[in-house]
């Protein structure tokens, strides 16, 4: 789900680290997880600020404690002032830790891995069992970082998909939406010969260098042009030259075809100004209650984001905007065993993925999502996630790089937000923001 980002994500670890040791704040969670003589362990789990995700973590630990009586799962939200990556930052600082937390993305993840903050969950005894049993071989592989360590059990996955105004597309003699780019560029074409005041894409984020809405934009289309390519491993720039410039080509054309609208505009999917937007499931509830004419099928529909000419439309990639599950190294052993081992076993029965589904709407990262029994009955009762459940295998996770912040900034500032703005040609913004980011990495 889409969250605050503030500055304190571009402060290294460590200076965060050396301000808040200097209070002399106490041990206080880390002494309370220590097993006590009797074998009793806690473990202290922060939840998402997110009341039905809170709600969710608290059901399972009181199942879990019926079961194992030892154990005790201690749920409380992570706190959002000013940001929860900032609070979490304070509590490593001030060991004040807890042992596991979730809403945890690979970005700030590879933060906290290279301050050695993070436990590498393949290291602990019953890990691949977990993975296993949740049946998400395939959607944790991307997962993994640079350093070949797993630091984070994905929770779920939006496979980012594109919305199109399916209603405006049938005027225009379309069934479905385009696949390809020149197919796109067509249909640009004849939307803007039959309604000038309308546009392929309206949105004022097209030109904002802020770093996460690169995610909904310009990673969506880079991902599907590469096949997934990472752009970042370790402290190397392996983004994919061909793909890159493909991805800022398409966009100019776009720009040049007057089917960008990058201003601020109320609802300009909803309203119908704009014909094709970035989706996340997140956004069906908000219409539920603001937007009820807003009807799968009948004005929108979905799709995969279109690829370059030549490529094959099924072998699409896209954007996953997704979170997951850390356990803290300062935690003593025992409540990481213990963490572990409730981890799995919420995961090793799919109806606690179902019961998760249907109270957040967030598609739980399973690679059997769109075939397991377990979920027919959500996904009938709504066919507008059955695109995002088929499509979590094809969802490429954040780059797992500390700065990350500042490497999706500049592609704003270099090339993305420039080329929109028809300030650059496609081929100097890549070379320019390449350039800029392979500094950034030295």
């Amino acid at each position: 789900m889409r969250r605050k980002w503030t500055a304190l994500w571009a402060l290294p670890l460590s200076l965060v680290m050396l301000s808040a040791c200097s209070t002399g704040n106490p041990s206080a969670q880390t002494d309370t997880q220590a097993p006590s003589a009797d074998g009793k362990v806690t473990v202290e789990f922060w939840a998402a600020p997110n009341p039905t995700q809170q709600a969710f973590w608290q059901e399972m630990a009181e199942a879990y404690k019926k079961e194992n009586p030892n154990v005790t799962i201690n749920v409380s939200a992570i706190k959002e002032s000013p940001t929860s990556e900032a609070s979490i930052q304070a509590a490593i600082a001030g060991k004040d830790v807890p042992t596991m937390s979730e809403n945890i993305n690979r970005g700030f993840a590879a933060q906290l891995a290279n301050s050695k903050a993070l436990v590498a969950l393949d290291t602990l005894e019953g890990f691949d069992d977990a993975v296993k049993s949740r049946s998400m071989t395939n959607t944790i592989e991307s997962w993994k970082f640079s350093d070949g360590h797993q630091y984070v059990l994905p929770i779920y996955s939006n496979a980012m998909l594109f919305g199109w105004r399916i209603d405006t597309l049938k005027e225009l003699g379309y069934n479905e939406p385009p696949k390809t780019y020149s197919e796109v560029l067509e249909l640009t074409k004849k939307l803007k010969e039959k309604y000038p005041d309308k546009y392929l894409w309206a949105k004022a984020d097209l030109v904002d260098p802020t770093a996460w809405k690169r995610w909904f934009d310009f990673f969506m289309l880079y991902d599907a042009a590469s096949g997934g390519n990472k752009f970042v491993e370790g402290d190397k720039f392996t983004g994919d030259d061909k793909a890159g410039v493909e991805t800022l080509t398409f966009v100019d054309q776009l720009r040049q075809s007057k089917g960008l609208l990058a201003q601020n505009v109320t609802d300009p999917f909803e309203t119908g100004v704009g014909v094709f937007t970035d989706l996340g499931p997140w956004m069906f509830t908000t219409w539920a209650e603001k937007f009820p004419e807003m009807k799968y099928g009948d004005n929108y529909t979905l799709s995969m984001p279109p690829v370059p000419d030549g490529m094959d439309p099924a072998d699409s990639k896209t954007f996953a905007d997704t979170k997951g599950l850390v356990i803290y190294a300062q935690a003593p052993a025992e409540a990481q065993k213990a963490a572990l081992a409730f981890a799995k076993w919420v995961y090793s029965d799919p109806q606690n993925d179902a019961k998760w589904f249907e109270k957040t709407m967030l598609p739980p990262a399973r690679d059997d999502l769109s075939d397991n029994e377990a979920f027919k009955k959500i996904l009938e009762a709504n066919p507008q996630l059955q695109p995002y459940a088929a499509n979590v295998p094809n969802a490429v996770p954040s780059m797992d790089n500390a700065k990350f912040n500042e490497i999706q900034t500049l592609i704003g500032q270099e090339a993305f937000n420039k080329v929109v703005r028809g300030e650059i040609d496609p081929q100097t913004a890549w070379d320019n923001m390449k350039k800029a980011i392979e500094g950034e990495l030295q």
